[in-house]
């Protein structure tokens, strides 16, 4: 569990900055085009790519804490044992698809943008570092839930 709560304090501390650049990259595009009349060329891509890994990194923190959204009308339905073991279910096949969609598919998706030497047209940002939040949130999402079967085992 000690590995879980560092996983979790890095993730606190990473969205929180990634939340406070945000405001601030928002704060000087409305400022720089509203006060100064010349809007800033850069503020628009940073946001998009920072909502992206808030977006990404934040689904794979309330992953974690077990507070995504989810459709509970069958496991309300049925109770006991058959409910314990759905949950399980559930639990591998988010595994799965953070495996083959997230892993695999988000690590083809870095090494194709890197191979093509893709960049962001304000930032000059290679766009394989704006895609690598995939595969790394999918990992976390993935030990989390890993970590929640061989708890309930």
């Amino acid at each position: 569990m000690k590995t879980r709560k560092k996983i979790d304090k890095t993730l606190e501390i990473t969205l929180i900055v990634i939340m406070s650049v945000m405001v601030l990259n928002v704060l000087w595009q409305v400022f720089s085009r509203y006060v100064l009349n010349s809007p800033s060329s850069f503020t628009d891509e940073l946001a998009r790519y920072l909502m992206i890994w808030v977006g990404v990194l934040g689904a794979a923190y309330v992953s974690g804490r077990n507070m995504h959204v989810a459709i509970d009308v069958l496991p309300k339905r049925i109770g006991g044992k058959t409910q314990k073991q759905l949950e399980q279910v559930v639990r591998v096949a988010i595994v799965l698809f953070c495996f083959f969609g997230m892993v695999l598919g988000g690590s083809r998706l870095v090494y194709i943008t890197y191979l093509l030497g893709q960049y962001s047209p304000a930032l000059q940002l290679p766009l394989a570092f704006v895609y690598m939040v995939i595969p790394a949130s999918g990992l976390v999402i993935m030990y989390y839930k890993i970590s929640d079967i061989r708890k309930k085992l």
